[in-house]
């Protein structure tokens, strides 16, 4: 391979392309014209002696070698930005400025109460627009649009350099039952569990979730009353209810009807769910973007 046919504007091509995954938005990124970026695209191709991103119905798609080349191209990138650019001081107190958040069910129940008001705390001059989602992939979806700055939900089915991701907060199951309940006066054994009618909530609109896997495996099944896409309403419906459901710790704890429950650890081994902060790699390296991710950590820090 001749290197001396690769310049600084190639790499920053193939760059933008790794983050958009679509030509024109590369290019827009870059501040050149479409044909200027399919025109580097074609000199990336040759010199790299690889295709290195496909067309698809869902934009372009890199190549084995295109994700190989990826993160050392993106770390090069920002090395250079950083010895050359001098970025502005950010300061949360004085700044004037927009942040779009993509939540799932669990942290903007849990997790925005308090980050809104350690948001107006710090930067009394932000503005915050949620956005809700369910399925894990659309977070990805809504950070490769541009829609969201940052998300929090569960660990996106598929990843790759694009896409960074920290675990921020993490909680466990428990099996929820009216205080009044006979049930509530003893232990929730395998048997008693099995003889009461369940609720479950899935926000992604399956009738099989994680506990009927774990049944499943004990060759057990249990009475499925109500399904619903949304948690918030589980704790209400068990405390005037003979029913019962298993969720994650934390919407039982915050609910207001939580003082009419009664908690149990579930009959069944279920795994601890995690819930990451998710966001784009070419929000990265940007002052207001670090220190807005820094405060989600810090309040999801105060929860553990």
């Amino acid at each position: 391979m001749d290197y001396h046919g690769i310049d600084l504007n190639l790499l920053a091509a193939f760059n933008a392309l790794m983050n958009e995954r679509n030509v024109t938005r590369a290019a827009t990124q870059v501040g050149v014209s479409q044909p200027a970026m399919s025109a580097a695209l074609s000199r990336l191709r040759k010199l790299l002696g690889d295709p290195l991103f496909l067309r698809s119905p869902e934009g372009l798609l890199p190549t084995p070698r295109a994700r190989e080349l990826a993160e050392p191209i993106a770390q090069a990138l920002n090395q250079i930005k950083t010895a050359l650019v001098k970025a502005p001081a950010f300061i949360p107190a004085d700044a004037v400025f927009t942040v779009n958040l993509g939540l799932s069910d669990y942290p903007a129940f849990v997790l925005l109460p308090r980050l809104l008001q350690t948001l107006s705390d710090h930067a009394p001059n932000l503005s915050v627009n949620v956005h809700a989602f369910n399925d894990r992939d659309h977070a990805v979806d809504m950070l490769d649009a541009g829609v969201i700055d940052a998300a929090v939900g569960v660990l996106p089915s598929h990843q790759d350099g694009r896409i960074l991701t920290r675990p921020i907060l993490r909680d466990a199951f428990v099996t929820l039952i009216a205080h009044s309940h006979p049930a509530a006066r003893r232990a929730m054994d395998i048997d008693t569990y099995l003889s009461l009618t369940h609720v479950l909530a899935s926000p992604e609109g399956e009738r099989h979730g994680l506990v009927d896997q774990a049944l499943a495996q004990l060759g057990k099944q249990r009475k499925l009353a109500v399904t619903l896409p949304q948690m918030f309403a589980v704790p209400a419906i068990i405390a005037s209810s003979g029913m019962t459901a298993t969720v994650l710790k934390r919407i039982a704890l915050s609910s207001p009807t939580g003082g009419k429950l009664a908690l149990f650890p579930p009959p069944v081994a279920l795994p601890e769910i995690t819930f990451h902060l998710i966001w784009h790699r070419r929000a990265d390296g940007n002052p207001a973007q670090e220190w807005f991710r820094a405060m989600i950590e810090s309040v999801a820090s105060e929860l553990r």
